[in-house]
């Protein structure tokens, strides 16, 4: 979820629950008290699941890890040296034509 989004959905459940608890109650103390508590509540809940995004994501960037060695030490086993001269003229080709672009925006 965008944080925007987040913020949109956290001031909609905050009215939503202010004017609830105002109207239950009729006392602007317990809507204001009750409305803070449950704004920590949702914050705490988001906090938790962005924590848990970047868990699950480590997790996997791990299990990830194994495979992709494996493949890169096929790779480099089947590797050719044309193949490396080639990969070093196309980064020096990108590298000359980043230079010429930024030469050219420069008066």
């Amino acid at each position: 979820m965008r944080l925007i989004n987040f913020c949109r959905l956290l001031g909609l459940v905050l009215c939503g629950n202010a004017v609830t608890v105002y109207f239950v109650s009729h006392s602007f103390r317990l809507a204001v008290v009750t409305t803070l508590g449950c704004s920590l509540l949702l914050q705490l809940g988001y906090f938790a699941s962005v924590l848990f995004l970047i868990w699950r994501s480590s997790c996997a960037g791990k299990a990830g890890q194994g495979a992709g060695l494996f493949d890169r030490s096929q790779e480099v086993r089947y590797q050719s040296r044309d193949d490396d001269a080639h990969r070093n003229e196309t980064q020096d080709v990108q590298q000359r034509n980043q230079t010429l672009g930024i030469s050219l925006l420069l008066p």
